[in-house]
């Protein structure tokens, strides 16, 4: 009996792990971009600082993921891969997905305005806009996408509010464009993934096709490369961060490549997943890190 309850007990916190939805805080590493590019990597207050802004980041997403969870239940129970989640596959109640939201909520509040001002604004823009994505614009198609790219926005802009800095209006134009690159990208994976079952998987899916994805794809990756590289030749002190621009130019390259041959879906498990996707991701930020803090 003991035993029985032990790994009940141990299910159930797996269960509230999963909930959470640790992969997907991947995302949230964009708040270290205005720590990385303003010359403050080396002060630990603005370290910290940024520490604590991510792990704020952190609270809010998950918040926001037991919310949708908790909002397409029924449609998740029917769905062959969704009906896992710890909601549809009655791992964790409602009644215990909604006293969590409601725990975390004002946890997300008080530890953000904590920080300071104007990053608690930030943080609950962050959670509006994903609110009013999971209630409404997440059915509504091309907004969809653009929803998305705004909490890539708004993490940017939090992390250079949690450090005190002016956002450079050049790396909220590149990482815009970037996260509409694999908005897009994740569509068109879903549409290949499941096929005539895409509406059931999501109801803006309906109105995408394989075509349409492949023309904004067109346009947004060649915004996306213009916009790096222009950043690099006047936007930034330091010309030497041209040097990166191959490194961008492969990982978007990588990145369509495993879109197009059906090898991932969402973002964060292609780059855990892809090791020479994570390689150049990794050598641009070191290569990154030297250019603007070696060559001062």
């Amino acid at each position: 009996m003991e035993g029985a309850k032990r790994l009940e007990g141990k299910a159930k916190f797996k269960g509230y792990i999963l909930l959470l939805r640790p992969r997907h805080w991947i995302k949230n590493l964009f708040l270290f971009a205005a720590l990385l590019f303003s010359g403050n990597i080396g002060k630990p207050v603005c370290i910290l600082s940024a520490i604590h802004a991510f792990m704020s980041f952190c609270m809010a997403s998950s918040s926001v993921y037991i919310i949708n969870d908790m909002y397409d239940l029924e449609k998740d129970r029917k769905h062959p891969r969704k009906k896992g989640r710890p909601l549809a596959a009655g791992i964790v109640s409602i009644k215990e997905a909604q006293i969590l939201v409601i725990i975390m909520i004002p946890a997300v509040f008080a530890f953000s305005f904590m920080l300071n001002y104007s990053f608690g604004l930030i943080v609950m823009a962050y959670l509006l806009n994903n609110i009013v994505y999971t209630l409404y614009v997440k059915n509504i198609v091309i907004l969809d996408v653009m929803s998305i790219a705004t909490g890539f926005i708004l993490r940017v802009s939090g992390g250079a509010a949690a450090i005190g800095v002016a956002v450079s209006p050049w790396l909220l134009l590149c990482t815009f464009l970037l996260a509409l690159f694999l908005g897009f990208s994740k569509r068109r994976s879903e549409l290949l993934i499941f096929r005539d079952e895409a509406r059931n998987h999501r109801t803006s899916l309906e109105h995408y096709t394989p075509e349409f994805i492949d023309g904004m794809l067109s346009i947004v990756t060649a915004s996306t490369l213009i916009s790096y590289s222009l950043y690099t030749f006047y936007a930034s002190d330091n010309k030497h961060l041209m040097v990166t621009i191959p490194f961008v130019l492969y990982g978007i390259f990588r990145y369509q490549y495993i879109i197009y041959n059906n090898m991932g879906e969402s973002p964060e498990e292609i780059v855990l997943a892809d090791k020479p996707l994570l390689v150049d991701i990794l050598t641009w930020i070191i290569t990154s890190t030297i250019i603007l803090y070696g060559y001062r």
